[in-house]
């Protein structure tokens, strides 16, 4: 099955937790904090591999996420990395964001390895926030957490030269004659279900990537038919094979067919209306008419295209094609890729921003305190339950201003205030 787009989602690692622990030891009076650091969350990578034609691996699973990393422990042990996630997909794979759609990443070189998100920071160990001051701290910093994002992939094939055409005017027989592609062939129209690639050799060092894609209908960029759901595979491709039935064989008339298609192609995107064309009038063995083809020839070179007489099945004409084709490859420079948006500010966009503080009276007259900053601590540093802990904790929150939005809030001396799962009263 071919599957050219799936939605997934993807999570870096979250840093192990740092510990806070102090020395047990016969004969050592006053054992001081040896509490190690987390270790970091493994990333999120993906590699463009050359084995792989489809996303058919991603139409199932839904959720990809890299290694946690481990908790410190005592004796100043670092808590060990987490394992990165390596997600394989075809050359020519972009990685959009679902949210913004912007591109991300473009897997366009084979081999390609590129991380698209980093693991989270492992958090400090109690030995990092000890000073003249604090002797004995028993509070840790608390690991990063690893960040997570939908993702669109979206297969764009990676040819030189894209088959264009309506159904049955002979690009799968095309291919299958100068490559070893091995695209299905037949007397019905689409025939062809999804694109296929061929490589063309022409000696050594002389070759290049041909692309056929289901044949187009007049209404193919508004969905009709086969063709719109995979023209977006011959947008990056350097020039266009236009393949015209010149005999008329399903009683169409070929100019017609041809402004057709390039009517569909423009329409779908400009990029493919401006792409050099070379048009073979295939079918030559078949027509009775020969002032047909003058005509045909002269109207499309009104347009500025080259006109190639070819009959496929007979393999005529073919090589002055492929010659022609390669020196006109040579001189052709594959298109610019779109810009690729700074992940950062990606992640940025798609956090939901919260007040500073928020504090909102419950039921049972208790304050109760949130917040982005608070979000910020808590994630930054493990609280636990001790006196110096919540003191220390406290005091964090009193200078990035606390107390200005509990007396904004209207709190008097003597309530009662939650933050977490800590209540305490506030004292003017």
């Amino acid at each position: 099955m071919f599957i050219d787009e799936v939605v997934i989602t993807v999570k870096a690692g979250n840093g192990g937790d740092g510990a806070a622990t102090f020395r047990r030891e016969k004969c050592i009076q006053f054992g001081g904090p040896d509490g190690g650091d987390g270790g970091r969350g493994g990333d999120l990578v993906f590699i463009a591999d050359s084995n792989i034609n489809t996303l058919i691996d991603f139409k199932y699973k839904k959720l990809f996420q890299a290694g946690n990393g481990e908790n410190g422990a005592k004796k100043n042990m670092f808590g060990k990395f987490g394992e990165s996630l390596v997600i394989k997909v075809p050359v020519g794979t972009q990685v959009r964001d679902v949210e913004t759609g912007k591109l991300l990443l473009d897997m366009n070189n084979l081999g390609e390895e590129r991380v698209l998100l980093r693991g989270g920071r492992g958090g400090l160990g109690n030995t990092n926030f000890k000073n003249s001051v604090r002797r004995t701290p028993t509070m840790a910093g608390k690991g990063k957490e690893g960040a997570e994002l939908r993702v669109k992939l979206e297969l764009k094939l990676l040819a030189d030269v894209a088959l264009v055409g309506y159904p049955s005017v002979g690009k799968s027989s095309l291919i299958n004659k100068i490559s070893s592609a091995k695209s299905k062939v037949g007397n019905y129209h689409f025939t062809t279900l999804e694109p296929k690639l061929g490589v063309v050799r022409l000696g050594e060092e002389r070759s290049f990537v041909v692309a056929d894609i289901p044949g187009l209908i007049e209404g193919a960029h508004e969905g009709i038919g086969l063709g719109d759901k995979f023209l977006k595979h011959i947008e990056r491709c350097k020039i266009i094979y236009h393949i015209v039935d010149v005999a008329g064989i399903e009683g169409r008339d070929p100019i017609e067919d041809y402004d057709r298609i390039n009517n569909e192609l423009t329409k779908f995107s400009e990029k493919l209306a401006t792409k050099k064309q070379i048009v073979l009038a295939n079918k030559m063995d078949l027509i009775w008419d020969m002032e047909k083809y003058e005509e045909f020839k002269k109207y499309v070179e009104s347009h500025g295209n080259e006109v190639f007489p070819v009959s496929v099945i007979l393999g005529d004409g073919l090589k002055e094609v492929l010659n022609k084709t390669w020196h006109v490859l040579q001189e052709t420079p594959r298109e610019e890729l779109e810009e690729e948006a700074n992940i950062i500010d990606v992640l940025r966009a798609n956090k939901v921003q919260k007040q500073p503080f928020s504090v909102v009276q419950d039921e049972e007259g208790v304050f109760v305190v949130d917040g982005s900053i608070v979000d910020g601590v808590l994630a930054k540093y493990i609280i636990t339950h001790d006196e110096e802990s919540v003191i220390t904790f406290l005091h964090m929150l009193r200078t990035l201003g606390l107390e200005d939005a509990l007396r904004d809030a209207g709190v008097e001396d003597g309530d009662t205030v939650r933050i977490a799962d800590t209540e305490f009263e506030f004292v003017e």
